[in-house]
């Protein structure tokens, strides 16, 4: 299916018929990737709602030359994840301590921020069909049988593709 023809539905049209099919792909596999890592299924489910209002509200805001639909929403979601997170561990006025707290390490926030950027520049270096595997399996945690059935490619295609993607990107990010 053609996520992009979606969007683009979504931002030019308001489509409620193209937002509402990218919303039941979407919001069960971003609900599960924020449960894998870590997140309770209250905090995965309502973190999965904001993912997909801001999806409508900011459609407008998604450039295909910059990443696939699959990645933006999963970064959309992470993003998400890490907002609500803060805001949950804000502390009571009462249960704030005396002094200043430390800050996060300003070189870990840097690294991780140019390791997500080149991780996304090599997805998007990737050829096609293998980003989209790629992305099937790892954002939308899909096993490779489960994969095969629903792009009808052979299973040792999908993981001939999926070996080479990898080999790619780790050549790429060294």
């Amino acid at each position: 299916m053609l996520w992009v023809e979606h969007m683009v539905r979504i931002r030019d049209d308001r489509d409620r018929r193209a937002f509402a099919e990218v919303f039941e792909h979407f919001a069960p596999r971003v609900k599960g990737f924020l449960m894998r890592t870590g997140t309770d299924a209250s905090l995965a489910e309502e973190c999965t709602q904001d993912v997909m209002a801001s999806l409508w509200h900011k459609a407008h805001q998604f450039d295909p030359a910059r990443a696939s639909v699959a990645t933006w929403i999963f970064t959309i979601a992470r993003n998400r994840k890490i907002d609500l997170l803060r805001r949950q561990r804000r502390p009571e006025p009462e249960d704030l301590t005396w002094g200043p707290e430390a800050e996060p390490d300003q070189e870990d926030v840097l690294n991780l921020q140019q390791e997500t950027e080149l991780l996304g520049a090599a997805l998007a270096k990737l050829p096609e069909p293998q980003r989209e595997l790629i992305e099937k399996a790892y954002f939308g945690d899909l096993t490779h049988s489960e994969i095969a059935a629903e792009t009808g490619l052979p299973l040792g295609t999908i993981k001939s593709r999926i070996r080479l993607a990898l080999d790619r990107l780790r050549h790429t990010l060294k």
